[in-house]
């Protein structure tokens, strides 16, 4: 079991950045792969993106690429989202979440989550 706390959601302008981070704890992570998720009211969780672990090879939904990028610090155990060009729509509680062994955008093949980061973008 991997062990998820995310922080550095808060208010921000329209067309402005915010990092978010994820420090894990727990396993060893060589077999991990770590997502962000997020879930705005009334609407289902959705991929936002992903890494894996031992390469670094990353994962990013349509609506994000360009403007998102995920990077982990394997000295700090910790997953960062950084978030530029922000839009209302991207207004929504996000979610640090890990599996092993293979990459998945389904919310459902995670198997660890952290307790969410709100993030709201004003227009």
């Amino acid at each position: 079991q991997v062990q998820l706390v995310e922080s550095g959601g808060r208010l921000v302008q329209a067309g402005g950045s915010l990092r978010l981070s994820c420090a894990a704890s727990g396993r060893t992570f060589s077999r991990l792969y770590m997502g962000w998720f997020r879930q705005a009211p009334g609407k289902e969780r959705e991929f936002v993106a992903a890494i894996r672990w031992s390469t670094g090879s990353t994962y990013y939904a349509d609506s994000v690429k360009g403007r998102f990028t995920i990077s982990r610090d394997d000295a700090k155990n910790t997953v960062y989202l950084q978030m530029n060009s922000l839009k209302p729509e991207d207004t929504a509680v996000y979610y640090c979440a890990a599996k092993w062994d293979t990459y998945s955008d389904n919310p459902q093949r995670y198997d660890s989550w952290g307790q969410g980061t709100q993030v709201t973008v004003s227009s």
